[in-house]
């Protein structure tokens, strides 16, 4: 019980984490649940089982909230899953190491471009852009690298001025289908995951997703495009100090 308590926490601060700025649910997961002595393995079996039910429930929190706008939506989701698809079907064939340093280096820029517009008075439309390169890059790399979906799309639509509240509730229930149509991948592979660690990832994660959509719609856009673009630097960082050290040993 103790040790479920745990990993509740662990899903709920991952999910307030992810539902609010838009990313880091793998990485916060995985990094809390390798100190409480699970293994990697272990670890990114369950986040990835609980990640399906948590996005779900941030979807329709968010969907609740008001915080989705449905034409972006579409244009994320679809090419997102071909790429999340695509990205599970060839992981054993695509060796990760270029992935681990091109695509920090791309998240850094992207925050400190976050960043610079944080002054910014106008708010363009990130629908303009090219999208279905971009959701197809995330899909992907989500599949291979375990994560990505949110700091690659999240960070992408809001350097090009899209409104933190809109990107991030869209973003978040896109992935949804992002990460079902990953484990659908997986699964045939791995087998069934559920495990006490999904169990209470999923327990903390059902929680927190509704105060994540809430509070999305109360932060200031100012301070969610400060909090978006240090925690993308902070990711990109940590990602590069890990590859580099990989790459070392």
């Amino acid at each position: 019980m103790k040790k479920l308590l745990v990993f509740v926490f662990i899903g709920f601060i991952a999910q307030l984490i992810d539902g609010s700025l838009g990313m880091a649910y793998g990485v916060t997961a995985t990094l809390s649940l390798l100190s409480t002595g699970v293994t990697p393995l272990a670890a990114s079996a369950a986040v990835h089982a609980a990640e399906v039910i948590t996005t779900g429930v941030s979807g329709l929190a968010h969907h609740f909230m008001r915080n989705i706008d449905r034409s972006l939506f579409l244009r994320l989701a679809i090419p997102g899953v071909f790429g999340g698809v695509a990205g599970a079907l060839l992981l054993a064939q695509i060796p990760p190491q270029a992935a681990r340093i091109v695509v920090p280096a791309y998240l850094a820029l992207m925050g400190i471009r976050i960043l610079s517009r944080v002054r910014a008075a106008q708010v363009t439309n990130p629908n303009s852009g090219r999208l279905t390169p971009l959701a197809l890059a995330g899909g992907f790399l989500d599949a291979i690298g375990g994560g990505g979906w949110g700091p690659i799309v999240v960070s992408t639509l809001i350097a090009r001025g899209g409104a933190p509240r809109y990107v991030i509730g869209t973003v978040n229930a896109a992935e949804f289908l992002v990460s079902l149509a990953i484990t659908i991948a997986f699964f045939g592979a791995l087998g069934s995951q559920f495990t006490p660690i999904t169990l209470g990832l999923i327990i903390g994660g059902v929680v927190a997703a509704p105060l994540a959509a809430l509070a999305v719609q109360r932060i200031p856009r100012t301070l969610a495009m400060i909090l978006v673009g240090i925690t993308v630097l902070l990711l990109a960082l940590w990602n590069l100090v890990t590859a580099i050290m990989a790459y070392v040993e």
